[in-house]
């Protein structure tokens, strides 16, 4: 019987088992260097209010303030542009003198509630210079939110309520419906004794209302955009 090296139940004939450990390769991309995980700001005790949302540097575009939070938005489809395009340009077209139809405008609802919807109606009065980012709820005739698959919740459920709560009069919803992916418009009024919406339309084709003034948008129009 042939000689054994160690002691204990870990030895092992000589030359029967290779102990060394298997060599690591070498990586596959020696020189790639990985970037740092974005450094998120950490919320204080209460939450976050309107003026972080204002001064927090670095902050991605399009980040909202919902109930103290910060609301990263998503990358944005091409639906979503194409119908900012054709909603927002079809209301401007169509504004009466004193009031102005902007996108990508931050509302200011309190200190924890500052939303940004996709288009907002607003009267002239709040309309300040050209470096202006946010409007008081109290001068927003209409806001329009067009949903997306990250916002779902939101935009059907918590904003509406909180545009209604704090006196926004009408409100849209946008949507793609169906698989050949058709653009919903939903039209809401804001019922003034239960201060909740009401809705009074759903639109596919075409998109024709008095209120908040006389407007007229064909809805297939999306097709060109």
């Amino acid at each position: 019987m042939g000689e054994t090296t160690g002691s204990g139940p870990a030895a092992h004939s000589s030359g029967d088992i290779d102990t060394e450990p298997d060599a690591v390769p070498d990586p596959p991309w020696p020189d790639l260097v990985w970037p740092d995980p974005p450094s998120w700001p950490r919320p204080p005790a209460g939450g976050w209010t309107v003026d972080d949302l204002m001064t927090l540097p670095g902050l991605p575009r399009h980040t909202e303030l919902i109930d103290a939070s910060l609301v990263f938005a998503a990358r944005r489809r091409r639906f979503d542009g194409v119908m900012t395009s054709l909603l927002g340009e079809a209301l401007r077209t169509s504004a009466p003198r004193g009031v102005r139809v902007y996108s990508g405008m931050t509302v200011v609802i309190d200190r924890a509630n500052a939303p940004e919807p996709d288009i907002v109606v607003v009267r002239e009065e709040v309309v300040g210079g050209l470096d202006q980012t946010s409007f008081p709820v109290s001068g927003v005739v209409l806001a329009v939110e067009i949903v997306s698959p990250d916002s779902e919740s939101r935009d059907r459920t918590t904003k509406p309520h909180k545009y209604a709560a704090a006196g926004i009069a009408h409100f849209w919803l946008v949507e793609m419906e169906g698989e050949e992916e058709r653009p919903v418009v939903r039209v809401h009024e804001r019922d003034p004794v239960t201060g909740t919406y009401v809705p009074t339309g759903i639109y596919r084709d075409r998109l024709k209302l008095s209120v908040p003034y006389p407007i007229d948008i064909d809805l297939t129009a999306v097709d060109e955009l």
